[in-house]
């Protein structure tokens, strides 16, 4: 049966405890193998992130569902490029608002050039950002789709019944969970794991409802993926220098509570552009990219439907 055109109002809980069930199987895997191998999981964080991939994929092979319904197209051409450079002032603001803290200062020493081989100076400064954008909106987007087509492919078209911010918070939550093995092998917040888990997934959540709004706009789950590989390779922030580690990895950071405040601004400036309704064919019509507030009772008339009930 072709989930597609069938119960576009409801949720299909089998369909979603598969997809948590295949990614937590996957996740262990990894997890028991780079253990077992004495491998450090964060060196193969690039196979990692494709573990939300099969577990999607897994899922709509098994239940019918169109690879293209959950955003594997081109959808709006425009936003492949708007992607690319969507990142940039979301990093200068934080990379701003960080050399605010008392303890950070601007990092002059730092040679962006010198990280991907280049010579120093503005001019090369110029060419390694835009180096670092390409690298970012092809190697890192290909990476990043490992994540999004799992997060913002199959589990935003799963969960869209539940409008645009419940949907993103629930992902933003599995999304940063599922990073945890990664970051209590130190990836992100070397110095405090534990609290780093919980911070991460907190800008998970925060980080959410932007990406869910670019899948929305561009009815497809390529430009999130760009976006993904571009946020990660651009390194502004490291110009926010301190020597302490609370404020480097807690604090002044793309993870901590300076990345947190602007992504929760950007959250606000969604809700008072007016919210883009989610719905499950957000990548096949435009109905989905229409600037239209969603209806308190559509969320509440919301249901999850059980796998007997099908």
């Amino acid at each position: 049966m072709d989930r597609q055109t069938t119960d576009t109002e409801t949720i299909d809980g089998h369909s979603l405890a598969t997809f948590l069930v295949v990614l937590t199987g996957l996740v262990a895997g990894f997890v028991a193998i780079t253990h077992l191998a004495d491998i450090d999981i964060v060196a193969v964080g690039p196979l990692y992130m494709f573990t939300p991939a099969i577990a999607g994929l897994v899922v709509c092979l098994h239940r019918g569902i169109s690879l293209s319904s959950v955003g594997l197209c081109v959808g709006r051409k425009r936003w492949l490029a708007l992607a690319a450079v969507l990142p940039l002032p979301v990093l200068v603001a934080i990379t701003v608002l960080s050399l605010g803290v008392p303890g950070v200062a601007f990092d002059a020493s730092l040679d962006l050039p010198a990280h991907v081989g280049l010579p120093s100076g503005p001019l090369w400064t110029l060419v390694a950002i835009a180096a670092m954008i390409l690298i970012g909106a092809t190697l890192n987007a290909l990476l990043a789709f490992g994540e999004e087509f799992g997060w913002r492919g199959y589990l935003l078209w799963e969960l869209a019944p539940l409008g645009f911010w419940k949907a993103s918070v629930a992902i933003g939550a599995v999304w940063g969970l599922w990073h945890a093995p990664l970051v209590l092998a130190g990836h992100n917040y070397p110095s405090f794991p534990f609290i780093g888990v919980v911070a991460f997934t907190i800008t998970c959540i925060a980080m959410a409802p932007l990406f869910t709004y670019i899948v929305v706009r561009s009815r497809s789950v390529l430009p999130a993926a760009i976006f993904h590989g571009v946020f990660n390779a651009v390194g502004f922030v490291a110009y926010a220098g301190t020597d302490s580690p609370l404020l480097r990895e807690l604090v002044a950071s793309e993870g901590g509570v300076i990345g947190v405040t602007v992504l929760a601004v950007i959250a606000f400036l969604i809700v008072i552009s007016g919210t883009p309704r989610l719905t499950r064919e957000f990548a096949t019509t435009g109905v989905a990219a229409s600037r239209v507030v969603e209806p308190a009772v559509q969320n509440s008339a919301t249901t999850v439907q059980s796998p007997t009930e099908r």
